[in-house]
This record gives structure tokens, C-alpha cells and sequence, in this order.
């Protein structure tokens, strides 16, 4: 298909495109996780016994990264994917941000968890403090390769025809949405959680990332590392109470930056950078 690009040569996306995103990445997960509950046998027999470390868990959840790449490559060619895994690269970031990040996020958790009597730090299982630092790792490379998808591609395309704030809620939405099958997954931790709470955490939560996000000039490293503190093994269990928390800090958060949460006026609006060297693919 014919490649269209503005007259600075940056691809333009259509639409449609957010729909080619949302249709792939609820396609991959809901399939795979939705044959663990259909035909558990069978995708046992097939897969293995699912669990938050298997396979096929990392690939229902790298759901959304998988369309993002589908979608820039379907409309940008190799160079954009290219200039589209640049914005990892975007470190640049303000120190109130970083700090909101590296403390505030932690200090919910903690907060929380104190509230309902339990402890500063999660329990540190009997293998020892080397376990907990792996898991740590490992969840870099499951929940936060999500923003490839919800901030790489979703938001952009959203901010250019609203402004900020509804946008964050919307992707909140969808994400929580997108999360449902895994609540009747009795071998993953989601099993033990109620979906309501997620469902106002996710909203909540992609309301909050949101500033960060356009303050960043469209950085998918920040995001990420946002999306990792949440998941962080460290932190301790804090349920209900990170969430009314987060809900308070949210409202805060929105109301102190809402002339740029309520405009589009400086919102992130392109997928593949404008200022980064693109040559548009001719054909395909």
C-alpha cells in the first residue's frame, strides 16, 4: 500500500489505525488466555500449565507492543520502526517528575500497606533477597513493554483530537478492560484480586502518566519505568488503600497541571518523531 507523509516526510497514521492497534492486542491476549478458561485441559495438554512466568502469559502480555510494532511498520516501513523505538531514548526528564517516580509511587504503597497494619516492605520469601531482585527483573520485561502499545501508539492518536485528560481515561478504560480474562486465571495472582479496584486503578493509573508522558516530549522510557515501579516486588501489599491513595494523588496531579491536561495545545500527537531521521517507505 502507498505510504502517505507530511511534507517534513513523518508518516501519517489514519485513524483506522488505532482500530488495526486495539483489534490486534485484544486478539492476542483474549485468545491465548481465553483458551486457559474455555479449554483449560486442552491448552495444558498443548502449552503447559500457565503460570505469570510462562510463555504464553509474556506473550498475552506483550499484546499491545506486538500491534504497536504492526502498526508503525504497516505505515512507516523499517525507518519509522526505527525512529518509533527511538523515543526510548528520551530520558530527559523533569526532576519533579523523576522524583513522583522514584518516591511518591513507593511512599503509596507504603502508605497504604501501613494503613491496614501490615508491614513497610513486602516479605522476603524463603529464598532470600537474590529471588526478589530476579522477579524484579523479570518485571521489567512483562508489564512495562505494555507502553510500546498504550502510550507509543493509543495515546498519540488519541491527543490529536482531545485533550489530554480524556484521552488518559479512555486508554485507563480500555487497558482495564483489556486485563479481564486474567481474573479467572486461578494460577496468576490476578485470581486473588477483585476487578473493580483494578479496573479504577488502571484509569486512575493511565490518568497519572499522562502529564509524564507529554512532558517528555512522547519518552517511553519514563512511562515504562513508571509502569515498573507499580509492579515492583519490593513494594508491599497494600489493597485497597494504594488505590484510594493513587485516586487522591490522581486528582491532585490533574489539578495542578490542568492547563495542560484539559488543552490539546502541546500534547504528543506523533507516533514516529518529527525530528528524527525518517525516509518514508515508498511502497509496500
Amino acid at each position: 500500500m502507498q505510504i502517505k507523509t507530511r511534507s517534513n516526510s513523518s508518516p501519517v497514521f489514519p485513524a483506522s489505525a488505532l482500530l488495526v492497534f486495539l483489534g490486534i492486542s485484544f486478539f492476542i491476549t483474549w485468545s491465548l488466555i481465553g483458551a486457559y478458561i474455555l479449554a483449560p485441559e486442552m491448552a495444558a495438554i498443548t502449552f503447559g500449565e500457565i503460570s505469570g512466568s510462562h510463555p504464553v502469559f509474556f506473550l498475552a502480555t506483550w499484546s499491545p507492543a506486538i500491534a504497536a510494532f504492526v502498526v508503525v511498520f504497516a505505515y512507516s516501513g523499517k525507518a519509522g520502526l526505527r525512529a518509533f523505538l527511538y523515543r526510548l531514548l528520551l530520558w530527559r526528564c523533569s526532576l519533579g517528575w523523576a522524583a513522583f517516580i522514584a518516591v511518591v509511587v513507593p511512599l503509596v504503597f507504603v502508605m497504604g500497606s501501613l494503613i491496614k497494619g501490615g508491614s513497610v516492605l513486602a516479605p522476603l520469601p524463603p529464598e532470600g533477597f537474590g529471588l526478589v531482585v530476579a522477579v524484579l527483573f523479570m518485571m521489567l520485561l512483562l508489564g512495562p513493554v505494555e507502553e510500546l502499545g498504550w502510550r507509543g501508539v493509543m495515546q498519540p492518536l488519541l491527543q490529536r483530537h482531545m485533550a489530554p485528560i480524556w484521552a488518559g481515561l479512555i486508554i485507563g478504560a480500555i487497558w482495564g478492560f483489556w486485563h479481564l480474562p486474567a481474573f479467572f486465571l486461578s494460577s496468576t495472582v490476578y485470581a486473588d484480586w477483585q476487578f473493580l479496584p483494578f479496573f479504577i486503578g488502571n484509569v486512575t493509573l493511565a490518568v497519572l502518566v499522562t502529564p509524564i508522558f507529554n512532558d517528555t516530549h512522547g519518552s517511553l522510557l519514563w512511562p515504562m519505568l513508571f509502569h515498573w515501579q507499580l509492579i515492583n516486588p519490593f513494594w508491599p501489599d497494600a489493597q485497597p488503600w494504594d488505590t484510594i491513595i493513587l485516586v487522591i494523588v490522581a486528582i491532585i496531579v490533574v489539578w495542578w497541571n490542568r492547563d495542560t491536561m484539559f488543552a490539546r495545545e502541546g500534547a504528543v500527537t506523533e507516533i514516529v518523531p518529527e525530528n528524527h531521521a525518517f525516509v518514508p517507505k515508498a511502497a509496500e
